[in-house]
């Protein structure tokens, strides 16, 4: 063998190290894919002539191995600990509070100076903290006692007195912990937290994650990092793009969707067969950096710096801060943007970025007193579901909703869930008087996830949908014997009423400023209105007899349902609450037919021709234009002077075009930039399909849009791009 082959091996591993560790530390790229599979392929074969030029480095030795018979238990040599959970402002003033009063009450000679510090031995250090350690749990005691939540005005005043604190913060990762071993800079395992003392050895498992280098970076900096035992913590994650791709392929061969990110990425890293963690892309991020000697990392800013030279990525968005101000700050910032990470969160971590004061503030069972975890608002949570009744929709649909106690779930308080229908009860065995997890995403109405059934205790009972509907008393149909929602068909219902001329009103429909819910059923009560006709007969002086109007508030409504006698064809169409009939089929209808008399005149053949409108929705729509109740009806609006006009362009600049939008616009609501597509003649999607030509990206995304217009080959383009389509500047 060649020192010439020796050297083209080590520099191929130099060369592929330096591409893993711009493309996963740095987030770029300095070659293609392909390109670096080259060089792995090249080096393979040097190795696989040349066994004896392997080392444990290797970017070749990522490979899994054959199935582990299990994983064999590691004590940490550092305590992995939890933290303690703060979940408002007022929270985390506390703990603010507290960590300054206990700084200030212990005393200067159970402190050493940094210098000091760095001349410890581990076994010095623990006595020293053993030694005060009974002291600082008085005074912490005392701080408690002392110090009422909130009150961050004295212990500023306390703290400055001691020292000026300063805090690290960071994403807070939704993941699997774990603990990688470096010696002299090279890998040589990996550790669960386990209960935090010990944990399981996934060292063959971790090996095969990419972003995990095996071997450290060297710097002269941090030359001493090459030497010794180096320990670097963090969390195992599964990006939501990879997770979202994964339940695509398996839907398509007819598998079990996996539950969530989190659980898919512990699950993997616990199987016994690397080669099976090979083949799912999981990730690592770093939070934290330990070494024998403590002083080596001061702070954990400078920890952070380091894991990144190291070739080890850290959360870029980690910053340092000077006060509860500046965190809650940090905190509101990424509550908003925390939809655009790779990797699912549900808050912060804050630690004081001294970490030899960290230590000195020691351990309170499981927690550090030096650090909390700021939570946002969950998502999900449990309660009481105290009673179940049937909500009647404007198409009749019978709704079973939960009653709940009263629980905030994702910012804001819930008291009522859906329960879908009655099919879904009976798949989810929810009985009433379940204690129930619920979950709310976003502006998603809440949702019943399922009950806990240990926590019966026998008083539960199964729900009985109702034969008549709870509004008129008419019995309530199935259209179709396979069709699960039960439906009233009195299209009279008191309930369908008043929902039909909600929808009517609203954004999507004619958009009539002022007949929100609460004033649409004033009118009905006072019978001012019977159905969505009479708002147009509606007068000022019969409003000002309501409590609910002013003279300003009765001027505006009048003014309002007045400018919508002329409503554009389409938007009328959606407005008419006809089942099936969403805003874009309103938009192809409103193409093909001109007047809403030809789309009255219509059959079934006809409209089951025309691109994107099956046998359903035809059948749906001769259904109702054959109701001698809507065509009542329609009789009225005409006599009321309602006119709808043909403005869709058909032929206009985006005609054949279609488009869909992920995440929050900042120039207009989404409603506003479909109606604005539609108008040019283009066609908006709610999701994308095969046939989306572009995917708008807002903020805010969703990642499941994203990662199906990147299988699919969808255009994305941003909010300016879209602007420069529809003529805006």
């Amino acid at each position: 063998m060649s020192d010439d082959l020796a050297g083209r091996a080590k520099k191929l591993r130099e060369q592929i190290n330096d591409y893993r560790y711009h493309y996963h530390v740095l987030d770029e790229s300095i070659m293609s894919e392909a390109a670096a599979d080259s060089l792995k392929h090249e080096l393979t074969q040097i190795e696989t002539q040349h066994p004896e030029l392997i080392t444990p480095d290797s970017p070749t030795q990522r490979v899994a191995g054959e199935p582990l018979p299990g994983f064999k238990q590691v004590s940490h040599s550092n305590r992995m600990l939890s933290l303690n959970d703060v979940f408002d402002e007022e929270e985390l003033s506390a703990w603010v509070t507290r960590v300054k009063k206990i700084l200030s009450l212990s005393s200067d000679d159970s402190k050493v100076s940094h210098l000091d510090a760095a001349q410890e031995s581990h076994e010095q250090r623990t006595s020293r903290i053993h030694k005060y350690g009974e002291r600082v749990a008085q005074a912490d005691d005392v701080a408690m006692r002392q110090e009422p939540a909130g009150t961050a005005g004295s212990a500023g005043r306390q703290g400055q007195a001691v020292r000026d604190l300063e805090y690290f913060m960071d994403i807070k990762m939704d993941g699997l912990a774990c603990a990688l071993i470096y010696e002299d800079g090279v890998y040589t395992q990996a550790v669960t937290r386990g209960d935090g003392y010990v944990g399981e050895d996934v060292t063959a498992n971790v090996r095969t994650i990419e972003s995990v280098p095996l071997k450290l970076r060297q710097n002269e900096k941090l030359i001493d990092f090459s030497k010794g035992r180096t320990e670097i913590r963090g969390e195992i994650v599964m990006y939501k793009k990879d997770f979202n791709e994964l339940n695509e392929q398996r839907a398509k061969k007819g598998l079990p969707l996996f539950a969530n990110p989190r659980n898919l990425a512990a699950g993997t890293i616990r199987q016994l067969d690397p080669k099976l963690v090979a083949g799912r892309p999981l990730q690592f991020h770093a939070y934290d950096l330990l070494r024998e000697n403590a002083s080596e990392v001061p702070t954990n800013e400078f920890a952070y710096n380091a894991l990144r030279t190291l070739g080890i990525r850290a959360n870029p968005m980690a910053k340092t801060t000077q006060s509860v101000k500046q965190i809650m700050e940090f905190a509101n910032e990424w509550e908003d943007k925390r939809k655009n990470l790779p990797f699912n969160t549900d808050g912060l971590v804050i630690k004081i970025n001294d970490r030899q004061v960290f230590l000195e503030l020691g351990v309170v069972g499981k927690a550090p007193r030096g650090a909390v975890a700021y939570k946002y608002p969950a998502e999900q949570a449990t309660t009481k579901l105290k009673d179940i009744f049937v909500s009647i929709g404007r198409t009749g649909a019978a709704t079973p909703v939960a009653v709940l106690e009263a629980v905030v779930v994702a910012g804001s308080t819930v008291q009522m869930a859906t329960l879908h229908n009655e099919d879904e009860i009976k798949r989810k065995g929810v009985l009433i008087g379940d204690t129930v997890i619920i979950q709310k995403a976003g502006d998603v109405i809440p949702e019943v996830i399922g009950p806990l059934p240990k926590l019966r205790d026998g008083s539960e009972h199964e729900f009985t949908m109702p034969k008549e509907c709870p509004e008129c008393g008419t019995g309530l149909v199935k259209s179709k014997k396979d069709e699960v929602v039960w439906r009233c068909p009195n299209i009279n219902c008191p309930s369908r009423v008043s929902k039909h001329i909600i929808h009517f009103a609203s954004k999507g429909a004619l958009d009539i400023e002022g007949m929100g819910e609460k004033n649409v059923q004033a009118l009905l009560d006072a019978g001012l209105i019977k159905d969505s006709a009479d708002i147009y007969t509606i007068k000022k002086d019969d409003l000002l007899k309501l409590d609910r109007f002013a003279e300003v508030s009765a001027s505006k409504l009048v003014d309002a349902v007045h400018d919508k006698k002329r409503p554009p064809l389409h938007r009328f169409i959606f407005a008419l609450g006809i089942r099936h009939i969403g805003a874009q089929t309103a938009v192809d209808l409103a193409n093909h037919y001109d007047s809403l008399e030809k789309l009255g005149m219509a059959t079934l053949e006809e409209l089951s021709g025309i691109d994107g409108i099956g046998e359903v929705v035809a059948e749906s729509i001769v259904t109702w234009f054959a109701d001698p109740l809507n065509q009542k009806l329609l009789n009225k609006f005409n006599n009321n002077g309602i006119k709808p006009q043909q403005t869709t362009a058909a032929g206009g600049a985006l005609s054949g075009q279609k488009f869909a939008i992920t995440g929050s616009l900042e120039s207009m609501s989404r409603e506003e930039a479909a109606e604005r597509i539609r108008t040019l003649g283009g066609t908006f999607q709610s999701s994308v399909g095969k046939d989306t030509d572009y995917l708008v990206v807002g903020i805010n995304v969703g990642e499941s849009k994203l990662a199906k217009a990147k299988t699919l080959g969808t255009k994305q383009i941003s909010e300016k791009e879209l602007l420069k389509a529809l003529g805006s500047r």
